[in-house]
């Protein structure tokens, strides 16, 4: 799930190595914090938040399949 946030967020910025991906684990619930250059923060929202809201999404599907609910921060 982490490699699958990374590689999506790589994919988007122009500042690949600036990518971090932190996952805080809970019982039923996994947090992943996504942080990016500052530079970068609007390419991964998105317009209106298009982008952030999917990829919260295939997160989301992701997790379902293990049985587990994941959710995605994107920090600054």
């Amino acid at each position: 799930m982490k490699q699958l946030i990374e590689s999506m967020a790589k994919a988007l910025v122009d500042k690949p190595e600036d990518v971090v991906v932190a996952e805080v684990e809970g019982e039923k619930t996994t947090v992943f914090e996504l942080r990016v250059a500052q530079t970068d923060l609007g390419k991964v929202i998105g317009k209106q938040g298009k982008t952030a809201r999917a990829m919260r999404t295939i997160l989301s599907a992701s997790g379902t399949k293990i049985g587990k609910r994941c959710v995605l921060e994107i920090l600054e």
